[in-house]
């Protein structure tokens, strides 16, 4: 198993977040099941997604939740993989699709 360095998530965890906010816990845990609920897409894609979205928000609780969800919904390695490298290319082509505002901002600066 991979050693992620962070910590693991406890029952104790659990317990504790839900009891100094139990409403904003359960309505989290309610809207979770319903967005990964089997809908107009399937869980296993689903899952793909939340994998390509952690590796944006860079959340190794989540990479690791959610890679395990896929492999549980039948993705295969390569499909998860391939969605990395789909959301490695989204997060590289915001940062070149925002360089319009640089070329603006230095333009606009030469201008004075």
């Amino acid at each position: 198993m991979s050693d992620l360095r962070f910590p693991q998530a406890t029952r104790g965890h659990s317990e504790r977040r839900h009891g100094l906010a139990p409403e904003a816990d359960d309505a989290f845990r309610t809207f979770s099941k319903a967005v990964f609920a089997e809908g107009a897409l399937d869980s296993r894609t689903k899952q793909i997604i939340a994998v390509a979205v952690a590796h944006v928000t860079q959340c190794l609780w989540c990479i690791d939740g959610h890679v395990k969800a896929a492999r549980r919904s039948g993705a295969t390695q390569e499909q998860i993989m391939e969605a990395i490298w789909v959301a490695a290319e989204m997060r590289a082509g915001a940062a070149f699709a925002h360089s319009i505002k640089t070329l603006d901002f230095m333009e606009d600066d030469a201008a004075g």
